[in-house]
C-alpha cells in the first residue's frame, strides 16, 4: 500500500539527488574520451572541463580557481587537510597537535595523518556550539596546533561561530580548517572572515555526482602535502587521473547554487515549515540547536518512546526517506555522538530523526512527512500527540 505512495526524499545532508544541469552535463562529458593530463585535442577538451568546474567551484567557495584542489570527495578532502605538514610558501610548516569539535564528522574525529596521541576534541555546550573558552586553554598548550571545526553540523544543523574560532586559532599561531560539506549552498561561506586557511566539500551533498570533492585553500602559499603522491595532477597536489565527468556535474552544481540565491531561504521556510507542524502535533517534541544558529534545510527532533529505528523502518514502508540523527556508513542506528556531545540523555538520542531538505523538495514533501509522522507516534506513543492535532 505505501509503496503506491509518491517518493519522498528527505535525506540531503547524506546525499541529495542529482540535479538535471549536473546530470546532463555528465552524460555529455562521458560520451568524449580524454585524459586531462594529455596533449592531444581530446586532452586539452578534458583539462577545459576541468578548469571551468575548478572557476565554477571556486566562485561558489568565494576563492581562486588556482586554491582548488579536486578529490574524491569530503571524506578524502579532510584526509588530505588533516596532516601535521604543510607547506607555507614552498617552505616545511609543521604541526604537533590536532584539535578538533567533539561534534565533528567522522572522517575528522579519526584524525587523518595526525598520530591518536596528539589529538584532542574541544567541548561543546547543550547547544552544540564549540567552548571557546575550552578552545583558548586548548590553544595555549605548548605548540602549533591545526584546528578542525566544521561549519554546519550534519546532523542538527548548527552552524559554528567561525569567525571567532578563526580568530583565536590565528592569534595562537595555529592553521585553521572548516569542514563545510554541508555548508555550500546554504549559508555564506567566507574564508577571509573566518581566517580559515582550507575548507573542504563535497559534490554529491549539493546535487552533482558521487566521487568527486574539493580541497579549497585561502591562498596558493599555504597548502597540505598532498594525501596522494606519484603523479602531477592538480598541480602535484593530488595524483590520480581526474574524473573529468564527475567534476563536470560539480562544476555544473556548484554553477546552480552561485545563480540561485534564494534557494537558502526556500528551504528555511521548508524547515520552518516542517517544525511548526511537529509542533502543533506534538508539543513534547524536542528539537536539537533550536536555539543555535542553524542552516535552513536541516531538523533534528526526537519524542521519547518513538524509537528511530523503529521510525525509519515505518518511514521507508511509506516511501518517505529520512535519517536517524546518527546513520553514516555502517547503515546502523546507534547512539549519535553529536548528540551525545550535547549532553542529551541517551534515551531521548535514541530517538532522534533528521529531515534535511535539498533542490527538488516542496511543501507538498513537509505535509506527506508529518502525515506520515503522525500515524507512527499514534502507533508508538500516542499520549505524546495534541488532542486538536
Amino acid at each position: 500500500m505505501g509503496s503506491k505512495r509518491s517518493h519522498v526524499y528527505l535525506d540531503h545532508n547524506a546525499g541529495a539527488p542529482i540535479r538535471i544541469t549536473a546530470r546532463d552535463r555528465i552524460v555529455d562529458v562521458m560520451d568524449k574520451p580524454g585524459n586531462a593530463s594529455s596533449v592531444h585535442r581530446a586532452g586539452r577538451a578534458a583539462r577545459g572541463i576541468v578548469e571551468d568546474a575548478r572557476e565554477a567551484v571556486a566562485r561558489m567557495c568565494g576563492s581562486k580557481a588556482r586554491n582548488v584542489t579536486f578529490v574524491s570527495g569530503g571524506t578524502e578532502a579532510n584526509a588530505t587537510v588533516l596532516t601535521p605538514n604543510w607547506q607555507e610558501r614552498g617552505s616545511p610548516l609543521y604541526l604537533n597537535r590536532l584539535l578538533c569539535g567533539a561534534t565533528e564528522h567522522p572522517s575528522v574525529l579519526v584524525g587523518g595523518r595526525f598520530s591518536p596521541s596528539v589529538q584532542s576534541l574541544i567541548p561543546v555546550n547543550r547547544d552544540g556550539l564549540v567552548d571557546l573558552d575550552a578552545l583558548e586553554g586548548l590553544l595555549n598548550e605548548a605548540g602549533p596546533a591545526l584546528v578542525s571545526v566544521m561549519a554546519a553540523n550534519n546532523e542538527t544543523g548548527v552552524v559554528q561561530p567561525l569567525s571567532e574560532i578563526g580568530a583565536r586559532v590565528k592569534a595562537a599561531n595555529g592553521i585553521f580548517h572548516v569542514d563545510a560539506v554541508q555548508a555550500v549552498g546554504r549559508m555564506q561561506i567566507d574564508l577571509d572572515a573566518w581566517q580559515a586557511d582550507a575548507i573542504t566539500v563535497s559534490a554529491h551533498k549539493i546535487g552533482g555526482a558521487q566521487g568527486t570533492g574539493a580541497v579549497v585553500t585561502r591562498s596558493s602559499m599555504l597548502v597540505p602535502s598532498p594525501l596522494l603522491t606519484g603523479g602531477g595532477q592538480e598541480n602535484w597536489r593530488r595524483a590520480g587521473t581526474e574524473n573529468v565527468a564527475a567534476i563536470c556535474g560539480f562544476g555544473a552544481a556548484a554553477s546552480d547554487i552561485v545563480t540561485d540565491a534564494d534557494e537558502s531561504h526556500r528551504l528555511t521556510a521548508l524547515r520552518d515549515a516542517l517544525e511548526a507542524g511537529l509542533r502543533r502535533k506534538c508539543q513534547q517534541v524536542m528539537i536539537f540547536g533550536v536555539d543555535a544558529p542553524r542552516i535552513g534545510n536541516t531538523s533534528c527532533f526526537a519524542v521519547e518512546g518513538v524509537a528511530a529505528e523503529t521510525a525509519l523502518i515505518a518511514f521507508d514502508l511509506e516511501n518517505v526517506c529520512v535519517s536517524s540523527g546518527s546513520a553514516c556508513s555502517s547503515g546502523k542506528v546507534s547512539v549519535s555522538h553529536v548528540l551525545t556531545a550535547m549532553g542529551v540523555e541517551e534515551s531521548l538520542a535514541r530517538c532522534a530523526l533528521r529531515v534535511s531538505f535539498g533542490w527538488n523538495n516542496t511543501q507538498v514533501d513537509v505535509d506527506r512527512f508529518l502525515e506520515v509522522w503522525s500515524s507512527v507516534v499514534a502507533r508508538m506513543n500516542p499520549a505524546v500527540l495534541n488532542k486538536a492535532a
